[in-house]
């Protein structure tokens, strides 16, 4: 079994063949897809998908690039509608210096609204951080002094540094197909060093589709691959990164239903 901790189930070239999609993952042994928001006000796509499929659940938040435009987000509104049954994470939130879409005092306000949201439920806060390392680091820290929430270095591509900072505030760690890249054997290295309790896999579909597939879009079916080579890279078998990240999972989005283990 393996669980695809991040995808975007309602972007278009994904919702118009959800059928098939679920399908493929189930065929491929991914039992249960976690479809994260980028915008808030356009939610309702979103919890419509984990509404229709048992195995989706989907996250509440504003992507960096459009914090400018969801200003008007509130640490409350986001309490308030994280607590429909299926919705299990905050975010995806954080700051992204390499497109820079939106300006940096956005960024770091949605970030900080959206600790606050995660912190209020107790669901983990999914982080997007690009070439933002240490303004990331240095909010999380602040933000953890104020009282404990769960960290979760979405689709991790950064240094070991920011790995290793991100674990010792009680953070994990995911990996997408980035980790499969001919170019990424520093990602690989990286990957062997995250205890063996802090690591998960995801798609980010329909981005950054693994080896064999690079250049298609990808799909939840796709994290197979990732975890082979995280497998790979960390000397134990397939297997064992199937069990670990299920379990690694479920402790980190705890209000996953525990039966669907």
């Amino acid at each position: 079994m393996l669980i695809d901790s991040h995808c975007h189930l309602d972007y278009p070239d994904l919702t118009s063949r959800l059928d098939e999609i679920i399908s493929n993952a189930k065929a491929n042994g991914v039992e249960l897809m976690i479809s994260i928001s980028t915008k808030v006000h356009e939610r309702q796509r979103l919890v419509e998908i984990a509404e229709i499929y048992d195995n989706v659940f989907f996250s509440i938040g504003t992507h960096p690039h459009h914090a400018d435009k969801e200003l008007d987000i509130t640490a409350e509104q986001l309490v308030d509608l994280a607590s429909h049954p299926k919705c299990v994470a905050i975010g995806e939130v954080g700051l992204d210096y390499f497109y820079d879409n939106a300006p940096v005092e956005a960024q770091k306000h949605g970030f900080h609204t959206h600790i606050e949201a995660a912190r209020e439920t107790g669901l983990p806060l999914v982080i997007h951080s690009r070439d933002a390392e240490k303004d990331t680091i240095d909010i999380l820290e602040k933000e953890m002094a104020k009282g404990a929430f769960k960290p979760l270095m979405h689709c991790f591509s950064a240094s070991q540094w920011l790995a290793d900072e991100a674990v010792k505030l009680g953070g994990y760690i995911s990996f997408s197909g980035i980790v499969t890249f001919k170019n990424s054997q520093s990602l690989r290295d990286t990957a062997a060093t995250i205890p063996s309790d802090r690591y998960i896999v995801e798609t980010d579909a329909p981005f950054l589709a693994p080896m064999p597939f690079r250049g298609k879009k990808n799909e939840p079916a796709f994290v197979k691959h990732t975890a082979e080579y995280v497998a790979e890279a960390r000397g134990i078998s397939f297997e064992q990164v199937c069990k670990e990240t299920v379990q690694n999972t479920f402790d980190l989005f705890s209000k996953l239903p525990q039966d669907l283990k």
